[in-house]
């Protein structure tokens, strides 16, 4: 089983989520593209000692986004894996330190 450090990537922080972390206390993670919803579950209970009760994870596709430059040319942002993991109406994680 790999670390926490290596599964938990950075907190995503959108107005989405932020309604998200408010109203349904769903926090959203981006996470290793190989970690599975165990170790995602293991990860966010040892890096802020709460209790999960449910991860649901989804791979956000590459979208085409246009480059600045002088000729019209076209890149593409990452691949990256997202986790949204719910925790109990009465805890609240700190994202600041993470």
């Amino acid at each position: 089983m790999k670390r926490p450090e290596e599964v938990i990537i950075r907190p995503i922080i959108t107005e989405k989520s932020n309604r998200l972390m408010e109203d349904q206390k769903k926090y959203t993670f981006e996470v290793a593209m190989d970690a599975t919803k165990q170790e995602i579950r293991h990860a966010v209970e040892k890096l802020f000692g709460v209790k999960v009760l449910k991860v649901n994870t989804l791979i956000v596709k590459p979208r085409k986004k246009r480059v600045i430059g002088k000729f019209r040319r076209y890149g593409y942002t990452r691949a990256y894996k997202k986790a949204v993991v719910t925790i109990p109406a009465d805890k609240e994680l700190d994202l600041t330190g993470v």
